[in-house]
């Protein structure tokens, strides 16, 4: 209801902008933004997804590379990762702005041993925020999309391998209830998971169709935006031309 709710308050900002011309979409844009806020819809990543995700992961400025990777990622190494990501196999979540950007991204990848229904199976967990995104908990938010995915698919394991100057992917852990063993510089955060249930299983599918309808509606408003940008284009136009032809 949150979600609608706040479309339907932006929808409502768009209207505001064709009767007042004079206002500069940017701005209008910046007056709605909150609107957002109460809900972030995590949508679950496909191959059609990956030069966004590379995208993104481009964006991220060396200090957080290095947090990221383990090490300081090059350009080249970046895009090596983005190209052998296996959508198939792995699950990756993503959240998008209102311009349909990806501004946080988790990679859940399957261990080798998930395969095999004798050994225990697990999955690494793996995230990244932009800068201007961070403190809106949604490093937390995307963990916990990624432990009730894990669930549902029967992963008994969670783990994090992080280095220990990663303080905040190691609260994330240490939060959701993860045993966290410090080796040095580098740090392993294990994560038991229950067996799935009714709960979880609704859960994700709630989850997974807010997020469908959230990715339809900003496609829609990017799509408005654009139109009302290039009406208020039009209309700035012709008040300069009427401009120079008045006396």
């Amino acid at each position: 209801m949150l979600l609608f709710q706040s479309m339907l308050h932006e929808l409502w900002h768009a209207a505001r902008a064709l009767l007042h011309p004079h206002l500069k979409t940017a701005d209008l844009q910046r007056h709605i933004s909150h609107a957002a806020v109460a809900v972030v819809p995590i949508r679950a990543l496909a191959e059609r997804h990956r030069k966004a995700v590379l995208s993104h992961l481009l964006e991220l400025p060396p200090e957080d590379r290095y947090l990221r990777f383990g090490y300081a990622a090059q350009d080249a190494q970046i895009q090596s990762y983005a190209e052998g990501l296996d959508f198939a196999k792995d699950q990756v979540f993503g959240i998008f702005d209102r311009r349909l950007r990806l501004i946080a991204v988790a990679h859940l990848a399957y261990s080798l041993g998930s395969q095999n229904s004798h050994a225990e199976t697990c999955a690494e967990f793996g995230v990244s925020v932009l800068p201007h995104a961070r403190s809106r908990g949604l490093g937390s938010k995307l963990f916990a999309r990624a432990q009730v995915h894990a669930t549902n698919d029967r992963i008994s394991l969670m783990f994090i391998h992080a280095l220990s100057d990663n303080s905040a992917m190691l609260k994330i852990a240490r939060r959701a209830g993860a045993l966290v063993e410090r080796q040095g510089s580098e740090s392993d955060a294990y994560l038991r998971l229950p067996e799935p249930s009714m709960h979880t299983r609704v859960s994700e599918m709630v989850d997974d169709q807010i997020a469908d309808t959230d990715y339809r509606l900003k496609v829609q408003a990017k799509q408005f935006w654009e139109i009302l940008a290039d009406v208020q284009e039009v209309r700035r136009l012709a008040q300069d031309a009427q401009t120079k032809v008045s006396p």
